[in-house]
């Protein structure tokens, strides 16, 4: 079923508005100055790990580690991930090799 052009801009525009609201809105309970309780500290260091760890077990939930071809282009490029991040700490150099990588062997080596 086709959508309008009007239904398309209203999608487009609640997701700018949710997009943007949620970037404000931690302005707007923490301005500057005001002290940023501990719970929301111990939050910021703990979420982006486990978010990661979430990541890594999502993509692996599902790669067949008994059968050809064993796993290896997911675990080629998510070593290519793990070095390249090590050496350059450059999360977007990081994933985008790794990402092209493990499609080049996808498609073309396995």
């Amino acid at each position: 079923m086709p959508v309008s052009a009007g239904t398309s801009l209203l999608i487009i525009l609640i997701v700018a508005i949710v997009t943007f609201a949620t970037r404000v809105i931690p302005f707007l309970l923490f301005p500057k100055g005001k002290e940023i309780p501990p719970k929301v500290l111990y939050l910021g260091k703990v979420l982006p790990p486990a978010v990661i760890g979430m990541l890594i077990v999502y993509c692996f939930k599902s790669v067949n580690f008994f059968g050809y071809p064993y796993a290896a282009p997911e675990l080629i490029a998510a070593a290519v991930v793990v070095i390249l991040h090590v050496w350059k700490r450059n999360n977007l150099l990081s994933i985008g090799v790794g990402t092209v990588l493990y499609m080049f062997l996808v498609q073309n080596v396995f």
